[in-house]
């Protein structure tokens, strides 16, 4: 079994605290993503899995086993790097058995997985070229092949797609995606990219500050952030989040002076802890505020009248910042009735699926969508 727990750990470099008391349990054959802006500490989590970096409290195992004080390459994983850290006087397939070829491995034997590595990675035709004679792309896949030759019962990958552009990263998730379907080995990921996250992952775990924010499956996440910060770092684009108070009476959430939402609230027994007039963050993701009378399937809506600012043209969506009242919200339009800059709009604004967030602690109240 190939299951990666972290139980307390925490890690400082010198007085200061980087990793606060991380607690992760990663299943076998699971693909966990590590996701969160720079500096949160997923790398550092990272390193400190593969045992190139010591942790200074807690316990890390994989399977059984607590590899606290093993070295690096006793630890069954293998690592595959942002910048590829190919040999340039090697060819590709020196580069892909060079592991094995350190631990005396049989030659029949580094052979046979090379072969099958290349077969996996469309790497067959490439074997006898350096890595100067090949893309980006296709040096990325040497270094995963290296990694694949090794039997690993863990592979690790530090932000891996971060060099490519932005066509071939969408090429290169496709393939690791696929990789780990064929190879069915535990997979953790780090990456600061949010789009690779939802795409490549079984579950996500969202970092700030050397802190577990939230763990969950991406479309959890995306529909259930418990804080603003998950809220606003999941999606593209983010939630609107956007600042107002409670009007129980009615009952809405009020904007400023000329602006509110009525609101569905939630069960009595979590409505009680819910004050009028309470301070509060209303999110709303922009595919729930579009241009008026193109959305027939939404249930719960409102009509509201807004301002054009700023329009981002994609091709097939067009995403509109709006003035509605005092504030400016994004909403997503289909890209051939984008409106004009200085245009006035009507907004329909799916009301059925809003998340409202305490404004002091900033952690999730109820959700419109969704009994609490």
């Amino acid at each position: 079994m190939a299951t990666v727990v972290l139980k307390n750990v925490i890690k400082r470099f010198g007085k200061t605290e980087v990793i606060h008391n991380i607690n992760l349990a990663i299943e076998d054959r699971e693909f966990m993503v590590l996701v969160g802006p720079s500096g949160c500490g997923k790398s550092t989590i990272l390193r400190m899995v593969a045992g190139l970096e010591t942790i200074s409290s807690g316990t890390i195992s994989i399977g059984d086993q607590v590899v606290n004080d093993l070295a690096p390459k006793d630890r069954h994983i293998a690592m595959v790097f942002q910048n590829y850290a190919l040999y340039p006087h090697m060819n590709v397939f020196e580069n892909m058995s060079f592991g094995l070829r350190l631990k005396k491995t049989p030659r029949p034997e580094i052979e046979r997985r090379v072969r099958a590595a290349a077969e996996i990675l469309g790497l067959t035709d490439l074997l006898q070229r350096k890595p100067f004679e090949l893309s980006g792309g296709q040096r990325q896949r040497v270094a995963m092949g290296r990694a694949i030759v090794r039997n690993p019962s863990v592979f690790l990958f530090d932000e891996p797609l971060s060099n490519l552009d932005a066509k071939l990263r969408t090429q290169m998730r496709a393939e690791i995606k696929l990789l780990h379907q064929r190879v069915h080995a535990t997979v953790i990921y780090v990456t600061h990219d949010q789009i690779e996250a939802m795409t490549l992952a079984d579950r996500i775990v969202v970092l700030r500050d050397g802190r577990i924010e939230q763990i969950g499956r991406p479309l959890e996440l995306f529909h259930r952030p418990v804080n603003t910060f998950v809220a606003g770092f999941i999606g593209s684009p983010p939630m609107n989040l956007v600042e107002g108070r409670l009007s129980l009476s009615s009952p809405r959430i009020v904007f400023g002076d000329h602006a509110a939402f009525p609101i569905r609230l939630p069960k009595a027994g979590a409505a009680g802890a819910l004050e009028d007039g309470q301070a509060v963050i209303c999110g709303l993701r922009p595919e729930d505020l579009t241009l008026a009378g193109t959305q027939t399937n939404w249930v719960h809506c409102l009509d509201v009248d807004g301002r054009v600012e700023m329009v981002e043209p994609l091709g097939s969506e067009t995403y509109v910042h709006v003035r509605i009242g005092d504030r400016v919200w994004v909403g997503r339009c289909e890209g051939r009735l984008a409106p004009h800059i200085g245009e006035s709009v009507t907004m329909t604004v799916n009301i059925g699926h809003i998340h409202i967030f305490d404004a002091k602690n900033r952690s999730i109240l109820f959700s419109t969508g969704q009994d609490s």
